[in-house]
């Protein structure tokens, strides 16, 4: 029962990490009902989830994932949040694929849109990509091609009891934040959108504790869970084992700034055709300038250039020599061998 941990959330009081990992396993076993877990989501939430339980909570998830073992030294996602309600493009999904055009190992984990009208299972499989694949397809794809998409839901099978919920209650709780940093491939690199900046230094320290090697954990201008082209994006950067925060700017990197309405996002169908542009090249706008910008932060995330300036220019060059097209072409034949 979650009566116990709904009680002492409800009260303001922080739970241990055996309190938490103890409520996640009643949670993930179908041992609450519905109404149980929402009380308990809305009460995390209304205190404000820390560290200590959050981490918990990953251990927890990670250890019923199916796990995906890739043989790679640097593994990268760039799955944010979401929840940001911005109703921004699929710029982390188009970055993917990306870095991987540059030779960045990528396990792209996602979901279907929540809070948006597209999110990346729903964009990937507009423009041909199969999100049921098999697991042991999925694997090949990553260390064969470079890249593949974990499918949460298929990953992850014990979601299926808070996943109803999580729709219902239609607030941002802590499995916003658990769902990236549960990457069923563990990924050793991670570029992370966040839906606060509040959350930056915090999501940091939990990624720290799940050992992820290199981290931007990003919030841009207006709570986007992406690098903005509007203003200024805090970071927090683990890197070494230590946590650093600073923000950003596209100007510092010579890109040219938009408002936030020119890279609006829409229906799975138009985000896909608008991907498809600009890796065709047909689109210089502000479309391709966010894709460059946040997968300059994507390369130096994954320790494949030394800084995000260098980061900007192997980024336009995989878009503009073609080759970010044809790692999409080739993730879209691979999941559907």
């Amino acid at each position: 029962m979650l009566k116990p941990y709904i009680k002492k959330a409800a009260e303001r009081e922080n739970l241990t990490s055996q309190e938490m990992k103890e409520a996640m396993e009643i949670m993930m076993t179908g041992k609450s009902s519905e109404a149980q877990i929402a009380a308990f989501l809305t009460a995390l939430k209304m205190k404000g989830e820390t560290v200590e339980e959050i981490s918990a909570a990953a251990m927890v998830m990670r250890e019923k994932a199916h796990y995906i073992k890739i043989d790679k030294e640097v593994i990268l996602d760039t799955c944010g949040t979401g929840g940001d309600y911005a109703e921004t493009f699929n710029i982390s999904t188009a970055v993917s694929v990306v870095a991987a055009a540059c030779g960045v190992t990528v396990a792209k984990h996602g979901n279907r849109a929540l809070t948006s009208k597209s999110g990346s299972a729903d964009v990937l499989k507009a423009l041909g990509v199969n999100v049921d694949a098999s697991h042991d397809n999925i694997k090949n794809s990553i260390e064969n091609i470079g890249i593949g998409f974990l499918f949460a839901p298929g990953c992850h099978m014990a979601m299926k009891y808070a996943a109803p919920v999580r729709r219902e209650i239609g607030i941002r709780n802590i499995f916003n934040v658990l769902g990236p940093i549960i990457n069923p491939a563990r990924n050793t690199h991670h570029l992370m959108g966040v839906y606060a900046g509040s959350l930056t230094e915090k999501i940091a320290a939990v990624l720290k504790n799940m050992g992820n090697v290199h981290s931007l954990v990003i919030c841009g201008e207006g709570n986007v869970d992406e690098a903005v082209l509007w203003g200024n994006t805090s970071v927090a950067e683990l890197k070494d084992g230590k946590i650093t925060t600073y923000s950003i700017n596209p100007e510092e990197f010579g890109i040219e700034p938009c408002t936030q309405k020119e890279v609006i996002g829409s229906s799975p169908e138009e985000n896909a055709a608008i991907m498809a542009e600009v890796f065709a090249g047909k689109r210089k706008d502000a479309y391709y300038r966010i894709i460059v910008y946040n997968g300059a932060i994507a390369l130096y995330t994954a320790d494949a250039v030394k800084s995000i300036k260098d980061g900007v220019l192997m980024a336009k060059d995989a878009i503009d020599s073609g080759r970010a097209a044809d790692k999409l072409k080739q993730l879209v034949e691979y999941s559907n061998k």
